[in-house]
């Protein structure tokens, strides 16, 4: 479980600063919560924005346009 500590903690082996936000197994992790100590963080997903390609349009010549469709008149 993800959480941010509040306080600073030092072990044997580690040491943590108060505002780091390490992974600890969910055994600790609450024992940490439930003292004051650290706070939960909530994992946020990232949504990446993915632009969908358009059909590409072309603007009508008008001159053309009306030169061609004359004839059909």
């Amino acid at each position: 479980m993800k959480i941010k500590l509040l306080v600073s903690l030092a072990g044997a082996y580690r040491a943590f600063n108060a505002g780091d936000e390490p992974d600890w197994d969910d055994a600790d992790a609450i024992r940490l919560i439930e003292a004051g100590f650290a706070i939960p963080v909530a994992e946020t997903k990232i949504e990446r924005a993915v632009a969908t390609p358009t059909a590409e349009r072309r603007k009508r010549d008008v001159a053309s346009a009306d030169s061609n469709n004359s004839g059909n008149r």
